[in-house]
């Protein structure tokens, strides 16, 4: 089965044409049976009355309706949790994305990938969201070395078995090729039709790119740190406290030279003073902070989250009888 799981906030408008354009797609039934999960993410226009009305006349059509708006990333999450199909499609509800590239996507992910992007080359979108989402992008793929051109499209394919180990939160959804990558599962991205919206409007300011920087750090720390703190915690901590002990060697040497060069001898009034005493305190903090992160990382670390298996061969495990 595949299950396509659609966010949605505040999209009456173009909720019918998008379920008429997947329906489109299935309609041959080549591509097997499929459900159409939508989630509610507390939509205060009438999205979950038109969600009622798909539903009680097309069986494929699910929905899940959240209680308030609690971001897309829980959205998502209520959807992947409530998917029963072994590949799992999330699109955003604006028709922006198109239905008819979902061929593609499955033949992409037969290629021996686990995530399928979808990369937006073509933008209908102003150009203040172009550019800084450009910037974005190359950011994301230096530092967490998931290199796609276009993290933020929410056109994505993904194999239940990367759903079930990347657990995402806050707005860290844009970033599960990313966290998959880190698991060792195989993401690739493809082009996609990017189209100009016909309904409502944005739910994205500038703001999000602020989010989306600190939802960046969070993400390079998961995956390269997450399971050894220490090393960034405490690599840092050294670093500032070997500066600080130069810095107060250096004074000290200056002070003992006061013996000989009177002009030498106060110290007290000197800023390296100062800069010295806080390196050496900061750099003490970190270093008992990355301990004490280490110590947290040990009690509490499930062997399942220290490594993703592909497959296994077990000679003992009992044969089908023929």
């Amino acid at each position: 089965m595949i299950s396509v799981v659609i966010p949605v906030y505040n999209e009456e408008g173009s909720l019918v044409a998008l379920h008429r354009e997947l329906s489109a797609v299935f309609s041959a039934g080549a591509l097997g049976p499929v459900e159409f999960l939508f989630v509610d993410d507390g939509s205060r226009d009438g999205s979950w009355e038109v969600i009622t009305s798909l539903a009680s006349r097309d069986p494929r059509v699910a929905a899940i309706r959240l209680r308030r708006n609690f971001g897309k990333a829980s959205a998502l999450t209520a959807g992947f949790q409530a998917a029963r199909g072994e590949r799992v499609f999330t699109l955003d509800a604006d028709l922006q994305d198109d239905p008819a590239e979902i061929p593609r996507f499955l033949e992409r992910l037969d290629e021996g990938l686990d995530v399928v992007s979808g990369w937006k080359k073509t933008r209908h979108d102003p150009w203040h969201k172009v550019y800084p989402s450009r910037v974005f992008n190359q950011m994301v793929s230096r530092l967490t070395g998931c290199v796609l051109h276009d993290h933020n499209c929410g056109f994505k394919v993904y194999r239940s078995e990367v759903l079930a180990e990347v657990g995402i939160y806050g707005e860290l959804h844009r970033f599960v090729p990313a966290l998959a990558h880190a698991r060792g599962f195989r993401v690739g991205e493809m082009e996609v039709n990017h189209r100009p919206r016909r309904h409502g409007h944005s739910k994205y300011g500038v703001a999000r790119f602020f989010k989306g920087f600190l939802d960046l750090l969070t993400v390079t720390f998961l995956t390269r740190f997450r399971h050894r703190p220490l090393h960034i915690f405490g690599g840092t901590g050294l670093v500032l406290l070997g500066l600080g002990l130069l810095g107060m060697t250096y004074l000290a040497g200056v002070w003992l030279a006061g013996s000989w060069l009177p002009e030498y001898r106060p110290i007290g009034n000197r800023p390296m003073l100062l800069y010295s005493i806080a390196l050496l305190v900061v750099g003490v903090q970190l270093f008992s902070l990355g301990v004490l992160a280490e110590l947290l990382t040990a009690s509490s670390i499930r062997s399942a989250d220290m490594y993703s298996i592909a497959e296994t061969i077990d000679p003992d495990a009992p044969t089908p009888e023929t």
